[in-house]
């Protein structure tokens, strides 16, 4: 009998890693392989074409202490996580909250408010460069009815930024899915026994929806923040990192280095500092969960 279960377990173990194989090769070849080798460029005065000369730590010295535009474009993607981060998770726990009650039609705004999350970035981009055009877009028009007299957003340094802030909200409706799934899944014994102790709709949501939906807030918050420190497309679309550097960010400096100034080495370091940046961040907000999610079931000492 155990000779029978040994066979079987070996035929499973093939087979398991049969179906695994393609995935670790491509994690090999595509992930894990090509991080490694930037992070021996990050160490070299490396073109791309040209073979790689050892300069050790300069390329992180020089973008630690000789490099304004480092800190620049590091500052400018902090303003953006900082300001997108916080109005995304609040937007997307509201449309969810409100899109969570039964009333007929509710499955077909649930539908629309989450389709925008599923176009690509540069659809997006392209949309809202008519949206926001100084003589014809959307926009303008409307503030041009409350009086107001808009600007020529992406190429006005004070309000090429705040466009991309805006803009990065079209995509609320895929953290809203996940915080309407969290809200389904809340014990609706939880509302009736507030209920019964006289608890109304804001006590409901501070002491009842809010503790049982931390954990959905925090998964978001941290999809949040890696999305805004990466954030690329929109912004290279619409503004190239421009007008003057306004909104260069820090992909898009990164992206620059790598492609148009051919400093494939410098570039890499650019990069393994955004993942420590990431890192560190993340394991910060890890640290503090500790504090503000509750998991249901859990016992916390006093």
């Amino acid at each position: 009998m155990g000779t029978i279960t040994s066979q079987r377990r070996k035929v499973e173990a093939r087979w398991a890693l049969a179906f695994l194989g393609p995935w670790i090769v491509g994690f090999l070849a595509f992930t894990l392989g090509p991080m490694v080798a930037s992070l021996f460029f990050s160490f070299t005065r490396y073109t791309g074409t040209s073979a790689p000369v050892w300069i050790g730590l300069d390329n992180y010295i020089t973008l630690l202490t000789g490099d304004p535009k480092f800190w620049n474009s590091m500052g400018i993607t902090f303003t953006f996580a900082f300001v997108a981060v916080p109005l995304s998770l609040v937007l997307g726990f509201l449309l969810a909250y409100l899109l969570n009650f039964k009333i007929p039609g509710m499955k077909v705004w649930r539908t629309l408010f989450y389709l925008p999350s599923v176009i690509s970035g540069v659809v997006v981009a392209i949309l809202w460069r008519g949206l926001f055009d100084e003589k014809f877009g959307v926009v303008n028009f409307v503030l041009s009815w409350l009086g107001m007299v808009g600007p020529d957003w992406f190429t006005n340094s004070q309000f090429a930024l705040v466009a991309l802030v805006l803009i990065s909200l079209w995509g609320v409706g895929g953290g809203m899915i996940i915080y309407l799934a969290g809200l389904q899944g809340i014990p609706t014994s939880l509302y009736e026994a507030s209920e019964l102790d006289g608890a109304g709709r804001w006590q409901q949501l501070t002491r009842v929806t809010l503790p049982m939906m931390s954990p959905v807030i925090f998964y978001n918050l941290i999809i949040g923040i890696i999305s805004c420190f990466q954030y690329f497309t929109e912004a290279w679309i619409l503004t190239k990192g421009g007008p003057d550097d306004a909104t260069l960010f820090y992909n898009i400096y990164l992206y620059k280095n790598a492609f148009l100034y051919g400093a494939m080495g410098y570039a890499s370091a650019l990069a393994w500092v955004l993942f420590f940046v990431v890192l560190v961040f993340t394991a910060l907000v890890f640290r503090s969960s500790s504090m503000w999610v509750y998991y249901e079931g859990e016992v916390r000492k006093s």
